[in-house]
């Protein structure tokens, strides 16, 4: 044990940051393991802010409020424009 009038010092360890697509990724598979419709549960819960939405199987609801919604609605949209807009031809001509 240490002189007791040298200061201790105590380091946290911290939480790896996940991007928000492991989180949806997660929060996903957690709902449908649970019998819920994922995109219905997702989108209540990022309309509304109510964690009630996401099951806490798994550790969903901890991990999805861990992300921003506008972080979680930024990464839908990336991946949507990504898949489905991206290499669609212009309609301006």
């Amino acid at each position: 044990m240490g002189n007791i009038r040298d200061t201790q010092y105590f380091q946290t360890v911290q939480d790896k940051k996940m991007e928000a697509a492991d989180v949806l990724e997660q929060v996903y598979i957690a709902l449908t393991e649970k019998g819920y419709n994922p995109v219905n549960q997702i989108v209540g819960y990022i309309m509304s802010g109510d964690p009630t939405y996401i099951t806490s199987h798994r550790g969903a609801r901890s991990l999805i409020m861990k992300v921003e919604r506008d972080e979680l609605l930024e990464e839908l949209l990336a991946v949507y424009i990504e898949a489905r807009l991206k290499d669609r031809p212009s309609d301006r001509a």
